[in-house]
């Protein structure tokens, strides 16, 4: 497994429009240069998940079925 550490304290997070009101909530960083930093709201401090920037658009079509 590859990983990298990306500094995520400068990020503004916000609910993902994805997520839904039962406290199931995906948080999106924005502000990352090249990457999109996904975290859980539950557990602000816990893991992120970075995606490349590049790479993001097509994840979120895929999760949406149209990709």
């Amino acid at each position: 497994m590859f990983r990298m550490k990306y500094d995520v304290s400068e990020v503004t997070w916000r609910t993902s429009s994805y997520s839904s009101g039962n406290g199931q909530c995906v948080e999106v960083g924005e502000g990352a240069r090249g990457v999109v930093p996904v975290r859980d709201s539950k557990s602000p401090s816990g893991p992120v998940l970075v995606f490349g920037a590049a790479a993001w658009g097509p994840f979120i079509a895929r999760l949406k079925g149209d990709g």
